[in-house]
């Protein structure tokens, strides 16, 4: 795997690097021992998959705070998506700011979220399909999140928004 830290200290992007024959191809896409050269958190406790039927559903920004803060693994396995992390750690020279990257299937890309980062999605095509492998269980008491169209924020989204659930269009404004 080749990993390139984003202008965010601490969050990577992932790149297979595929081995391929007549048959097509094989990539390692997490590996324990290298996920530790580099820094990273690596239990997987669980591993999330979602589906969304129409491009522009957008999901997100979710976080969990402590005990329960997790580390994440994203990949988009079918279809494509512009995938936003903030960073949420108060120390951090890059705090309250963000980045946006495209996965799709096509690039095989992940992005390696860090704790205490917000993250969350927009679909940019119908039929998307997401992988997460996450550092931690769910805990919907630690579950947190910031409005994904919050002025303060700035996050440009590339589509209109076709699907949002009601609770992420309940999170509060920054204040």
């Amino acid at each position: 795997m080749k990993f390139q830290e984003t202008i965010i200290a601490g969050a990577f992007l992932l790149e297979p690097q595929p081995i391929g024959d007549d048959r097509g191809f094989f990539a390692r896409t997490y590996c324990e021992k290298e996920f530790k050269e580099h820094g990273l958190t690596v239990p997987v406790r669980q591993c999330n998959l979602s589906f969304n039927v129409h491009k522009g559903t957008l999901r997100g920004m979710h976080y969990q705070t402590a005990p329960a803060m997790e580390s994440k693994l994203i990949r988009c396995t079918q279809g494509a998506i512009l995938d936003v992390i903030v960073d949420l750690r108060p120390d951090s020279k890059t705090y309250m700011e963000h980045i946006s990257v495209e996965l799709t299937q096509e690039n095989r890309t992940a992005l390696y979220v860090p704790e205490n980062f917000a993250h969350g999605f927009q679909t940019l095509m119908d039929n998307t399909e997401v992988s997460y492998q996450v550092t931690e269980f769910y805990s919907p008491e630690y579950e947190r999140g910031l409005r994904y169209d919050d002025p303060k924020l700035a996050i440009v989204w590339p589509e209109p928004v076709s699907a949002v659930s009601a609770k992420d269009s309940a999170w509060d404004y920054l204040p």
